[in-house]
């Protein structure tokens, strides 16, 4: 029976927390995309505009949406502020390329499938976008506009694989979304699998109905209830097709559909039964027969798509592990393309579109990213610079720089820069992988990040070596032969008090302590060890699905305590909390004092305090049960009791992850199915943070304790930093409101004299490679500005703070008057003492011009003044240099006395510039008194005028390059390059003083004698005797100049 009905539209608060954080004062603290790209993430869906096809739409399964409007050169994310970052499909209004559709929540319901919120729509391609209800569907699979009105709009909802839902089926909206129609239903478990429109009847539209259920430890598809419905008249009525019709008998499953574009009579149906097989339809969908069962792909669940060419009816492509075509109506398929070796595309595909005349034009999507080919799938363009990878945890180490590991979804465990002292961008050619798999957990050796232990799927972990790339399995074994049940993301933990010391988990906690090459069982079984949910291996349904993804009652988080070696933590994927306080020797399970959490749940994260032994932070999440509401729990009193650190009021979406600032209690992150959140107030209250961090599914949080970044591993969005979390600490830790200081300056971080290099492969890096934001070099500096009045907040001047640089004699050595905003700014003092202008850079003539900087600083102390007015702060900096390279200061001390000199020099050229620009302007100035028609000592005037300008166009060009002349010039003979010389022998000179910086200075010290006394010739005599005459005529325009000369 078809239900009608209206959604009322709600609009959700844009902040559900208490608003005790204004994130408008914090923009300046924004998170920092890192990368990588180069393994990107899973597309889930695609369209092109087709009046304009460089204009590409991307949709991902934990990404957002994505357009490029270059053909695929350049990509921006334009759905990062929407309630959910899972796109189930998107498409193009073909009468108005404007107007974007968006279902959300991905189709391909795998172990990691991640949940939507509804349907979107957007009138301006993408810039704005409105929220059109449907949020309870969690997974669209489909959007369907119809192409003769476009107020006309089908969803096809697959519905939560979690649980029972009445939000699945056929929705229908004939007033661009403003209502809803529930055309075809089933029942809570049956949702769609496909939904395709006839491309010349758009009323007629066939859908598959797929009974499926996903349950922590199995996966069903197929059943009674599935089926192939087909409606003629826009969802009114529909028609259900059956083994009378010729398709399968018994119990179907999901179905992969496909209407030939050049032939809508011609159908071909990818069908899902007791034995897996291709349909076709001659008769518009009445009438099946069947066409092959050999070669068409085996994990109908994850990806059941078809396309059939453009202009060939008997061209079918198929998605799945790899994409196959057939030539013949699907009697038989090949490979369209390589997955492994050479010119490889990342198997497991997704997405796929096909240009309707142009059938060379084809772009797919798969769990690696997305491939555009111009040739009919002969070659392939992979787009590198979408960072889609999904990140299940995220880990840091000790490095200078440090580095970011990490493993992805189906794309193996890598490890990258957090930041890099190189020109450009972090580059994906700087990321290496460390282990293939599916990426899980990364633990680098705390001791020597050459080493370090990652993980693939089924408990599969092995120790790698960064620089030879060997890798050994170290996977532990039961020492009798029992079978050890790893869940598909299973547990691992360093040992705080033994570098060489590593947890892992099973359903017991094995420990070793020579880096795996041994182990010890240190526990019991933790899980529940219910064995009806120990079916595993028969998981599937229809189509057997054994992979190890719905391995169960197992282990998921090992927490060993940074305080005390005996204290262990361990949460099981069943719902038991465990702890340990001698060791393993005996274990406390603690779920029943969880009040408030429900049973049988998933406990992803534990999180031991670094304040109190006692203390932790257990992260729960039960959408596994179709529960999605937000689970944390904290215990000071080894888990005696509870505490809930946020509810649905709080935060939006699932919990899966929780930091603790190590030296300020009270600054917290959470992270959630839907973002950041951060509470400055020991979590009373959260705020999501959106400063350059999006929507997104936040999986992993770690706070590097020498830098004091945030680390943030996404599942669809790469990896972030948040650099320098220090100032959120003194928000949290003050009884002040420091945000509304008008001035608050913040405990700096180290900075380091870096020594940079070139980026690797590639100098000029153009659009299509992909660079991650580089954190800016030299020091970091963070305040609170706040407009003293009014008026000034009001004022179209832009506000300054003057920052002054103090050396240890207190010593100004640098002044920036640096642009200020209301609230927190972030600016950076380049390292640099004041230098000097160079003569070829006219005098600046405003007062408040930015000064010029000179050669980098000294290792040491520095005070740095901020200054507004009357309100003046300080802090210390401490500056180091490079920490890769054995640095002698000594060698670098040396030097100041040739910089010194240097700068000297140029000051006294700059000075002659100076005045000959001056001296030439007046004789401009001179020369509009004249009255040439009428006075003939002006007339005279002025041809001593011009023979002043020509004499001093002849100085000028001693020292710098003519002007006016075409083409490059650089004279070697000009003074100013014969003191800029000694430039390129002093910056990044690391060795001291040698004969060459001799043999320059002295040679420009000749050199600008020799010219400051032709200059200083010139204006005691021949500027002199001009101006006597300017005078004598009552012209005067002069002032007195001293000689200049070279101390």
């Amino acid at each position: 029976m078809k239900k009608k009905f209206i959604l009322l539209l709600f609009i959700f608060s844009s902040t559900l927390v208490a608003d005790d954080l204004d994130m408008k004062k914090l923009k300046a603290m924004k998170a920092r995309a890192i990368g990588p790209g180069g393994m990107s993430g899973r597309v889930t869906a695609i369209d092109v505009v087709l009046s304009n096809t460089d204009v590409i739409y991307v949709g991902t399964a934990s990404g957002g949406l994505w357009r490029s409007e270059s053909g695929g050169i350049k990509w921006e994310p334009i759905f990062d502020d929407q309630k959910a970052a899972s796109i189930g499909d998107v498409a193009v209004d073909p009468n108005n390329p404007d107007v974007i559709w968006v279902g959300t929540g991905e189709g391909n319901p795998r172990n990691s499938q991640s949940a939507g919120f509804g349907v979107y729509k957007s009138i301006n391609g993408g810039k704005t976008w409105s929220f059109k209800g449907l949020g309870e569907t969690r997974n669209i699979h489909r959007v369907l506009i119809n192409p003769k009105n476009s107020d006309e709009v089908y969803i096809g909802a697959q519905g939560s694989a979690w649980g029972e839902s009445e939000h699945r089926g056929v929705y229908k909206t004939t007033d661009g979304g403003i209502s809803w129609e529930k055309v075809l239903y089933i029942d809570k478990n049956t949702g769609i699998g496909e939904l395709v429109m006839d491309p010349i009847n758009p009323d007629k539209l066939i859908a598959n109905m797929w009974e499926f259920r996903r349950w922590p430890w199995f996966f069903k598809s197929g059943g009674s209830s599935s089926g192939m419905h087909i409606t003629f008249d826009g969802g009114k009525t529909w028609e259900k097709r059956t083994d009378k019709d010729g398709l399968p008998k018994g119990d179907l499953g999901r179905m992969g559909i496909a209407i030939a574009p050049s032939n809508s009579k011609l159908i071909y149906a990818l069908i899902e039964s007791k034995k897996n097989a291709l349909f076709k339809s001659v008769d518009g969908g009445f009438k099946w027969e069947k066409i092959s069962d050999k070669n068409i792909g085996g994990r109908p669940f994850y990806y059941a798509e078809i396309y059939v060419d453009p202009v060939n009816e008997n061209r079918i492509y198929n998605l799945h592990t790899y994409v196959t075509v057939s030539n013949d109506g699907g009697k038989s398929f090949e490979s369209l393309m390589t997955a492994y070796g050479a010119n490889g595309v990342h198997p497991d595909h997704h997405a796929f579109w096909g240009h309707p005349t142009n059938p060379n034009f084809i772009i797919e999507g798969n769990d690696g990213g997305l491939n555009i080919s111009y040739d009919r799938g002969k070659t392939w363009r992979f787009v590198e610079n979408l960072p889609l990878a999904q990140f299940y945890h995220i880990n840091y180490d000790m490095d200078w720089p440090y580095n970011v590991y990490g493993g992805m979804q189906d794309n193996g465990s890598w490890r990258g820069p957090a930041y890099v002292w190189r020109a450009g961008g972090i580059r994906n050619s700087y990321w290496e992988e460390l282990f293939f798999g599916d990426g899980f957990d990364v633990v680098p050796h705390p001791g020597n990040s050459r080493f370090g232990y990652a993980m693939s799927q089924q408990g599969n972990v092995g120790r790698y070596d960064l620089i030879t790339g060997h890798t050994q399995l170290i996977k532990p074994v039961h020492p009798k032969g029992e079978y050890l049940r790893f869940n598909w993301n299973a547990a691992i933990a360093q040992d705080p008090f033994n570098d060489d010391g590593i947890f892992y988990g099973s359903q017991y906690v094995h420990y070793s302590s020579d880096q795996g090459n041994n182990w010890n069982i240190i526990s019991p079984d933790l899980t529940t060890n219910d064995s009806t949910k120990q079916k595993q291996h028969e998981s599937g349904g229809l189509t057997y699905d054994a992979t190890g993804a719905e391995n169960y009652t197992t282990i998921l988080s090992i927490e060993p305590s940074p305080l005390d070696k005996n204290i262990i933590w361990v949460g099981t994927d069943d719902g038991n909390v465990q702890l340990t306080i001698d060791r393993g020797k005996t274990w406390t399970n603690l779920s029943n004092k969880l009040y408030g959490a429900p049973d049988g749940s998933w406990v992803p994260q534990i999180v031991a305090s670094s304040y109190n032994p006692g203390s932790a932070v257990v992260i729960i999440n039960n959408y596994r049960q179709n529960d999605w509401a937000p689970y944390i729990f904290e215990t000071t009193n080894y888990g005696k009791s509870w505490k809930s650190l946020a509810d649905e009021k709080d935060v939006w979406g699932h919990v899966l992850s929780f930091a603790q600032d190590p030296i300020e209690p009270n600054l917290q992150f959470i992270g959630t199915e839907y973002g950041l959140y951060v509470s400055v107030d020991g979590a009373k209250n959260w705020t999501k943070w959106t400063n350059g961090f999006p929507t997104v599914s936040t999986m992993d949080l770690k706070i590097h304790p020498r830098e004091h970044d945030l680390i943030i591993g996404t599942f669809g969005r790469a990896a972030y930093i948040l650099d320098d979390i220090r100032p959120l600490r003194e928000l949290a830790s003050s009884n002040e409101n420091l945000l509304d200081q008008k001035l608050h300056f913040f405990e700096p971080p180290i900075a380091v004299l870096s020594i940079n290099r070139q980026a690797s492969g590639t100098r000029f890096e153009a659009n299509a490679i992909f660079s991650g934001e580089n954190r800016r070099r030299g020091a970091m500096l963070t305040f609170v500005f706040n407009p003293d009045s009014k008026k000034e907040k009001n004022s179209k001047d832009k506000e300054k703070v003057k920052m002054e640089v103090m050396n240890s004699n207190g010593q100004v050595i640098r002044t920036i008057n640096h642009d200020v905003v209301t609230g927190i700014n972030r600016v950076y003092w380049d390292l640099r003492r004041k230098g000097v202008r160079s003569p070829n850079t006219p005098k600046p003539t405003k007062t408040n011009s930015r000064e010029p900087g000179g050669p980098s600083v000294l290792p040491g102390s520095y005070t740095i003044t901020l200054s507004h007015g009357k309100n003046v702060k300080k802090k210390d900096i401490n500056v180091i240099s490079d920490p890769r390279v054995g640095i002698n200061k000594k060698n670098l001390a040396n030097l100041q006395p040739i910089y010194n000199r240097q700068m000297e020099i140029t000051h006294s050229i700059t000075s002659v510039m100076d005045r000959i620009r001056e001296a030439k302007k007046i004789v401009t100035s001179v020369d509009k008194l004249l009255d040439l028609k009428n006075n003939k000592t002006h007339k005279e005037l002025h041809k001593n005028g011009k023979a002043i300008t020509d004499s001093l166009k002849v100085l000028e060009e001693l020292i710098v390059n003519k002007k006016g002349l075409q083409g490059i010039v650089r004279s070697p003979n000009i003074l100013s390059g014969k003191v800029g010389a000694i430039n390129r022998y002093l910056y990044n000179n690391l060795s001291g003083p040698n004969q060459s910086h001799d043999y320059l200075l002295d040679y420009a010290q000749q050199e600008t004698n020799i010219v400051l006394k032709r200059v200083n010739n010139f204006f005691e005599n021949n500027w002199e005797d001009y101006q006597l005459n300017v005078e004598d005529a009552d012209l005067s325009l002069f002032k007195a100049y001293e000689p200049i000369r070279l101390n």
